[in-house]
């Protein structure tokens, strides 16, 4: 039996384009660039004082984001629920950009906190803000998690001058470092490495105090080494911190390439040790 072909006529293909989010119409337009291409032209210096930055935490159970200018914070929002940071993030900087009338690529700066801390919601973090940077042509500074939480020990009417800053490693190890008072707040007398919490805790000078979450999972080492420990409300870091000190190091000129920028894990996230396991060697042995 002969079989008729006939043609079918298609319509032509349809471009892909990116999704843009709209705040207020009126006044914002879209709230999401189109990509980079060639011909974007180069940003104009913004003056310290007026430029645009965003803070991100994702680091803890709780999420914040911030947003800035100079170093004033204009707005900051903590997110709504606990380790959703991936769902919350976008969703937050959109509400308080739009709170503001500031669309994304208005943006001149971007401070993310960079960890240690949660290894999923340290990637949610650094991945948005290099996003960011590849899209919108921001500035980028890796902010470390333990210096964000080591300025909120500030807000107590007596600060201590030797704080102890804590995290839960989990396997029954801290995540920590030591911090010394000084005139612009507190300054880390040590790099972040994951640890032994009695090891730490006895190396600890006389009145030393603590902060952090990681005291809640540890409390029978801090009631052993006899350490004072601060409200518990000041154990979370926040995004305004993050902003506070982010736009310090960026009037240093200290920021991050994107391109490379990776959170600071202190130790390797469990993927890549069950991977280990599994296959006997990591890629860096290959």
């Amino acid at each position: 039996m002969a079989v008729t072909v006939r043609p079918i006529n298609l319509p032509a293909p349809v471009p892909l384009r990116i999704v843009r989010l709209t705040g207020r119409p009126s006044t914002m337009g879209r709230m999401w660039p189109d990509p980079p291409n060639a011909s974007r032209p180069p940003r104009t210096p913004t003056r310290p004082d007026r430029l645009r930055s965003l803070a991100i935490e994702t680091s803890g159970r709780i999420g914040s984001v911030a947003l800035g200018r100079g170093p004033e914070v204009l707005e900051a929002e903590a997110f709504s629920t606990t380790h959703r940071h991936a769902v919350e993030l976008l969703p937050t900087v959109v509400r308080i950009c739009a709170a503001r009338e500031v669309a994304p690529d208005a943006i001149d700066e971007v401070y993310v906190s960079g960890g240690p801390g949660s290894f999923t919601g340290l990637r949610v973090g650094v991945t948005f803000a290099r996003a960011l940077a590849f899209a919108c042509g921001v500035k980028i500074v890796r902010v470390p998690t333990l210096d964000v939480i080591a300025q909120n020990a500030l807000d107590v009417t007596d600060p201590p001058e030797a704080l102890a800053v804590i995290l839960d490693a989990k396997r029954k190890r801290i995540f920590a470092a030591a911090f010394a008072l000084t005139d612009d707040g507190y300054a880390r007398a040590q790099e972040p490495a994951e640890l032994d919490p009695d090891g730490f805790f006895a190396a600890l000078p006389a009145g030393c105090r603590a902060i952090g979450e990681g005291i809640l999972h540890h409390q029978e080492a801090v009631a052993r080494a006899r350490l004072g420990v601060l409200p518990e409300s000041l154990n979370r870091a926040r995004a305004e911190v993050v902003h506070r000190l982010g736009y310090r190091l960026a009037r240093q000129g200290r920021f991050d390439d994107p391109a490379c920028l990776v959170p600071i894990y202190v130790r390797r996230p469990q993927a890549e040790e069950v991977w280990e396991a599994r296959h006997g060697r990591s890629d860096a042995d290959r």
